[in-house]
């Protein structure tokens, strides 16, 4: 496996950066959960064959050592406890964001995603939550009966459904979609276009307010102004008492877009952090996942006035930044994902942490082989969220959410 390299920085530029910006998350504070990997010695346990411990809640053993010292261990980052509707990385990218659309007189902002968005979801409940009418375009057909992520867009959001062919020209339709909510005398512009705008005006210039201002955010804001809430989780971590300046530390998470993985690594890069990014790829190929993080990087170092040279060096090659990585198991249906399903419920019984069989799994197998194989880095798992999409899937999939007694 190759291995990301690890770049230092100054934190001045990252520390100024990130005390000016208006957050929406009133605290970045999280809870982080060690987690126990044993050797399973169940026939029916998953192929992994390992069994899990969560040491931060379970009961305390008088005397002696427990079953769980000396096994490989992870730390798991819990945002998916963040917010009980929308949490995780959806809300880390809407934290600098959503007060920066506020501040420029924002009424409504239109969005996307499939049916089950987690983005779309928390779009909706955070812009209720700062008076902003959220609106919210969802791809395929309306189901019969909403749960999930689908029913939380349809409760705090105005929804209206797409076919996947009229969906596949997003930008084209979110535009006319933000065109008819502004209607004849208000204003839409694109949620990039103003943050770009933003960090050219002076504090006090602001932005015109008009009778109606639509801001379109486009599908999993992975926008610029996204990565300063997970560079503010990274800032969090550190400060935290067991995280040490020096210490080797294995940040690993889910990819679908790739901003959170992005701006994990600026954060460890910005703070002078010996810190490793791994990003388990779920949703495009290795050469769009590195377009896309020179994209950000590039955008990024247009944030901070091009004065971190030392976050992609002299050549600009900070696509380096991220090491992304295939997932261990194919993302299919069938066989493949009834395992995963099963995996899930093993590890929910065995430390109370939820996870859903298509990203955060992903993420949490990522941490496991990892740990495994080095017992002298600190390997954290960022827990993104997205545990309502399990909803969508019972739904959908629902002869793959039968128990064993069931099946048999």
């Amino acid at each position: 496996m190759r291995t990301a390299p690890a770049a230092a920085g100054g934190g001045r530029t990252a520390a100024s950066l990130l005390s000016a910006v208006e957050w929406m998350l009133p605290s970045p504070a999280t809870q982080v959960h060690a987690i126990s990997v044993l050797p399973s010695h169940s026939p029916s346990s998953p192929h992994h064959h390992f069994a899990f411990s969560n040491l931060t809640t379970a009961p305390k053993r008088r005397g002696g050592k427990g079953a769980e010292e000396g096994n490989p261990r992870f730390e798991v980052v819990r945002d998916d406890l963040l917010h009980p509707l929308a949490n995780g990385n959806k809300a880390r990218k809407l934290d600098a964001l959503l007060p920066l659309l506020r501040r420029c007189g924002a009424t409504d902002v239109v969005t996307c995603g499939g049916c089950q968005s987690a983005h779309a979801a928390a779009t909706a409940v955070h812009c209720a939550e700062w008076g902003m009418r959220p609106h919210i375009l969802l791809r395929g057909e309306q189901p019969d009966v909403p749960t999930g992520y689908n029913l939380i867009s349809l409760m705090f959001g105005n929804v209206t459904y797409a076919s996947r062919s009229v969906y596949a020209h997003r930008d084209e339709i979110l535009y006319e979609h933000a065109k008819k909510v502004a209607g004849t005398r208000g204003k839409v512009f694109w949620a990039d276009d103003i943050v770009r705008e933003d960090l050219a005006l002076d504090e006090d210039n602001g932005c015109e307010i008009g009778p109606r201002r639509v801001i379109i955010l486009k599908e999993g804001a992975g926008n610029v102004q996204a990565l300063l809430g997970v560079m503010r989780l990274v800032e969090y971590l550190y400060n935290l008492m067991s995280y040490q300046k020096d210490d080797k530390v294995h940040l690993v998470v889910d990819a679908g877009t790739g901003t959170t993985a992005v701006g994990l690594a600026l954060g460890a890069v910005c703070l002078g952090l010996q810190w490793r990014v791994t990003a388990v790829m779920l949703a495009d190929t290795l050469e769009r996942y590195k377009e896309r993080e020179k994209s950000l990087i590039t955008d990024f170092k247009k944030l901070c006035h091009n004065s971190c040279h030392e976050i992609a060096g002299e050549n600009d090659t900070g696509d380096n930044l991220v090491e992304w990585v295939e997932r261990s198991s194919p993302r299919r249906f069938g066989k493949v994902l009834n395992g995963e399903i099963a995996r899930c419920r093993q590890i929910a019984q065995q430390t109370g942490i939820l996870l859903d069989p298509m990203y955060t799994l992903a993420g949490w197998e990522q941490a496991v082989d990892l740990c495994v194989g080095d017992s002298r880095t600190k390997v954290v798992m960022i827990h993104t969220g997205g545990t309502l999409g399990l909803c969508g899937l019972a739904q959908r999939y629902s002869a793959h959410f039968t128990t064993d007694e069931e099946q048999s």
